[in-house]
């Protein structure tokens, strides 16, 4: 097999056998972000507007060579494709789907749907769609201009992204196609389901390594809605060329963008790794308090992932590859940021760092993690044992296997095996003192509406071993890592845990906090006290201080709602809820003798 890329172009109607300006449009993108020039790759562009018009010779309709696996296999493709269309939308950032474009449907429906004679270009579309002897005879043309074999990227424009979809799984068994584009697609529209497309095309075909569709806001074709709307499985992604009318459907326009020659190029020549070659070697620099919880939490993740067996291993192997690439992504925008003073990569986090557009790029190991002091990792290990290190993915593991991941973990920071095993026992303890309100596994209890309380009392202390981040690192962090991903979450979690003051009171008592949120931080800070018991350590006393507040808080919103309203409220059941959450903790620290003393001497300074 020929490791010489194939660019195969389907146009669209009417553009195609004019003339090479998207070709020359398309070079021009592909060699300013780098690439090789795209001479160096053989380009088919079949000519077909002739047999759109009508059939000349009736020819049967190509079979499918690409059959649909058995359920097995299938499953085992999909979370290949899935792997590979991650990758990808990893290099083109978050996909946009769109909100569609006002009467763009109506526009298409009118004329490929009714096949207006007033709109001469739509009816060749429609005649594609609606005569079997000229899709067919299109589909021959097409396939008869390509090898039996080879490295095959095909994009499509207009009609030609859905000449090929139709096409993908007719296409020779040799043929592996490492890259489907589709720009200015009316895919989404029902007119354009040929032959039961959306039907057949229900799980991506095995030869298809990934597929991005890229609509341009001011076009009425493709701005209908996202193709993805159709194929949940590939990826739609937004861009805007500035340009109206027809010209915003034109395909020089679309590749000339960046993104969409980003996209194909990849698919060509593969990863260039330039966001690679600056990290590749990092500072020796010391870690910070946000670095060194990252660096924990994922060698906590690797450490698991050696315990996992077969199927179970394997998805969390490929969530885990995902969160590593965003958490070091991430951690590299941080510190470039200006408020940062582009702070250098230190050396730990650098080596991390790994092609996500790769599928085939190993995935480094976190060394293990230096000694901490216990006082100094009772907040980060209370944090890890109880949040969910490979969000936002959720796979269902053992708590055993946790656990000995934790007592892993422990006994590689100098604190011995034991003090694993004493998280989990203090996390057990805390959730039994509330009577089981909340399973202390359940990933994801602390939110958005956490990460709201975090961000709208201002940031507040992190205790994380390389000292405290301030009010201001820890609003920035948040905002720079989001709060749904595995760095969110800790932050969220390890925020709320340290934080004292009337503000965090408030925020946990307000109504926008739910009491699944409350019972949440309560447990933790409960599990964090029963910690720091079992090793004799010195208590925190905010613990207590913030329980109270927020007490104070919750009770005077009780009754200043209970007197109003109706008592099946469900604001007030959130309420009582949240009280008697708190009365069990207070009840619990008390009961064993962890509520703050009296300073001596202090009865004897008062009048």
């Amino acid at each position: 097999m020929s490791n010489e890329p194939i660019l195969l172009f389907l146009h669209g109607v009417g553009d195609g056998d004019k003339d090479d300006n998207w070709k020359i449009r398309f070079t021009e993108a592909l060699t300013s972000l780098g690439y090789p020039d795209l001479d160096t790759v053989r380009v088919i562009a079949p000519k077909y507007a002739h047999a759109l018009k009508g059939w000349d010779e009736k020819v049967p309709l190509p079979g499918v060579t690409i059959k649909q696996p058995p359920r097995d296999v299938a499953k085992k493709n999909r979370r290949d494709f899935e792997r590979r269309m991650g990758a990808v939308e990893f290099r083109l950032g978050r996909h946009d789907r769109g909100h569609g474009y006002a009467g763009g449907n109506a526009y298409i429906g009118a004329g490929v749907g009714l096949g207006r004679a007033g709109l001469p270009l739509l009816k060749q579309a429609h005649n594609y769609l609606k005569n079997p002897e000229i899709r067919a005879q299109v589909l021959n043309r097409i396939l008869t201009k390509l090898p039996e074999s080879g490295r095959l990227v095909l994009v499509g424009h207009s009609l030609g992204s859905v000449i090929a979809a139709d096409l993908v799984r007719r296409l020779p068994v040799g043929l592996e196609v490492v890259g489907m584009v589709s720009i200015g697609s009316p895919l989404a529209n029902g007119s354009f389901d040929v032959d039961k497309l959306r039907e057949t095309l229900k799980e991506p075909p095995t030869n298809l390594a990934w597929w991005v569709n890229f609509w341009n806001a001011p076009d009425l074709v493709a701005a209908h809605r996202g193709v993805s709307s159709v194929f949940p499985w590939m990826v739609d992604f937004r861009i805007d060329t500035k340009k109206v009318g027809i010209q915003a459907h034109a395909a020089a326009e679309y590749l000339s963008n960046e993104a969409v020659a980003t996209a194909i190029g990849f698919a060509l020549f593969g990863s260039r790794s330039k966001e690679l070659a600056g990290i590749d070697k990092g500072l020796d620099i010391p870690v910070d308090a946000i670095e060194r919880m990252a660096l924990l939490a994922l060698r906590y993740a690797h450490l698991l992932k050696m315990r996992l067996e077969g199927d179970q291993r394997d998805r969390f192997a490929g969530a885990l590859r995902h969160v590593q690439a965003a958490v070091v992504d991430d951690i590299r925008r941080r510190n470039d940021s200006e408020d940062r003073h582009r702070r250098g990569m230190p050396s730990a986090i650098a080596r991390l760092a790994f092609d996500l557009s790769d599928p085939h790029a190993t995935v480094p190991d976190p060394l293990p993690c230096s000694h901490l002091p216990k006082d100094e990792a009772v907040v980060l290990l209370t944090i890890l044992a109880a949040e969910n290190v490979i969000r936002p993915f959720e796979i269902t593991i053992s708590k055993d296997k946790w656990q000995d991941a934790m007592k892993d973990l422990t006994a590689e920071m100098g604190l011995g095996s034991q003090y694993g095993a004493d998280v989990f026992a203090a996390a057990k303890r805390a959730q039994e003192a509330l009577s089981g309100g909340v399973n202390w596994m359940k990933w994801g209890a602390l939110g958005a509406s956490a990460a709201l309380i975090v961000l709208a009392t201002g940031g507040l202390a992190l205790a994380a071993g390389a000292g405290l981040a301030g009010a201001a690192a820890i609003t920035s962090a948040l905002a720079a890592f989001g709060p749904g991903g595995m760095m969110g979450g800790l932050l969220t979690a390890g925020t709320l845990l340290t934080a004292g003051g009337s503000g965090l009171a408030f925020g946990l008592a307000s109504a926008g906090t739910t009491a699944a949120t409350l019972e949440a931080v309560v447990e933790r800070q409960l599990a964090a006290a029963v910690l720091r018991k079992c090793h004799d350590l010195e208590q925190d006393p905010a613990a207590w201080r913030v329980l109270a507040e927020t007490e104070i808080e919750v009770r005077r919103e009780y009754e200043r709602l209970d007197e109003f309203s109706d008592e099946s409220s469900l604001g007030l059941k959130e309420l009582k809820r949240k009280i008697q959450t708190i009365e069990r903790a207070l009840k619990y620290l008390r009961d064993n003798g962890l509520e703050p003393g009296i300073t001596p001497g202090a009865l004897d300074q008062t009048d």
